[in-house]
């Protein structure tokens, strides 16, 4: 069985390293924040005092950060992840990042003679709990196959998309897909709400046909229970629909919805909703249409 260490313990990263530990995975945990470390330390995890200490031990390492920046900031320096790491360990990176810098996280751990994976998410902080994440992958499929355990521990659903560069792609096309969603359940809510409809009721009522989705079962409720706490932030969204937007531009694909939803995050973060869950794009629709989405009293 793999040893892994896991550096990133928010959100997502918390009940990730829980369910490793559930699996009987022996892991090592590395975070800015000690707090965090001592509470998995007292689920049993092991604790690392740096990134290199925690690489020189494990057979997987495991980055789950906010962007692109801190994981090379992981990777590279003299307490860094390349700086302890053992030829043959697996790098693997779940954070949301561009495929270009995917591509240039597995050519720094090629010289050091390790695999790369980037292993984006989806899933959200209950897919984290519940360990259904699903993971897209860019890497070999062989090295994939080799830690199958880490990922079986975690989630549900593995498909290797491509080379490197291929999982922060999916993940890309995931985005824009989920979060394009949520605007539309904002504006069918906002307007069954001015209409004088039940949101709650039109929801019940639309669910179990074509309109019906994941996104409509997690993020409805949400918006009419006035439910913004973050299980995936309106401030990791915008910076990943801003990825979207700048590979878009690199590849001269218009993406003129996304463009759009990109405006909308940006607005929503102007009237200081960016740490709200992405649910939270329906008060950017509320304001400018002069409703509040809420379920009628029963």
């Amino acid at each position: 069985m793999s040893k892994v260490g896991f550096i990133g313990l928010g959100i997502m990263g918390r009940p990730m390293v829980l369910n490793l530990l559930k699996a009987g995975i022996e892991t090592t945990v590395y975070d800015v924040n000690p707090k965090a470390m001592e509470a998995l330390c007292e689920a049993g995890a092991k604790a690392a005092a740096s990134p290199k200490e925690l690489a020189a031990g494990n057979d997987v390492v495991i980055t789950m950060v906010p962007n692109g920046q801190i994981v090379l900031a992981l990777l590279e320096g003299e307490n860094g992840i390349l700086a302890g790491v053992k030829p043959g360990t697996v790098l693997v990176d779940m954070s949301s990042v561009s495929p270009v810098d995917s591509q240039k996280f597995a050519k720094l751990a090629a010289e050091k003679e390790c695999s790369f994976l980037d292993s984006p998410v989806s899933g959200g902080e209950t897919g984290a709990i519940n360990a259904t994440l699903a993971f897209m992958v860019g890497g070999e499929e062989a090295v994939a196959d080799k830690i199958k355990d880490v990922y079986d521990a975690m989630g549900t659903s593995l498909t290797v998309v491509g080379p490197n560069g291929s999982g922060s792609v999916a993940k890309l096309a995931n985005q824009i897909m989920v979060n394009l969603n949520i605007a539309a359940v904002s504006e069918a809510l906002v307007l069954a709400q001015k209409a004088g409809a039940d949101p709650k009721k039109v929801y019940q009522a639309v669910r179990g046909g074509l309109a019906g989705s994941t996104v409509l079962d997690a993020k409805a409720p949400m918006m009419y229970e006035r439910n913004f706490k973050p299980g995936g932030t309106l401030a990791i969204n915008l910076k990943d629909i801003t990825n979207v937007m700048d590979s878009a531009k690199s590849l001269e694909v218009p993406l003129i919805l996304t463009s759009q939803l990109q405006q909308i995050m940006l607005s929503l973060k102007a009237d200081g909703h960016i740490m709200d869950d992405h649910s939270g794009i329906v008060q950017f629709y509320e304001k400018i249409s002069g409703v509040e989405v809420k379920a009628f009293e029963e």
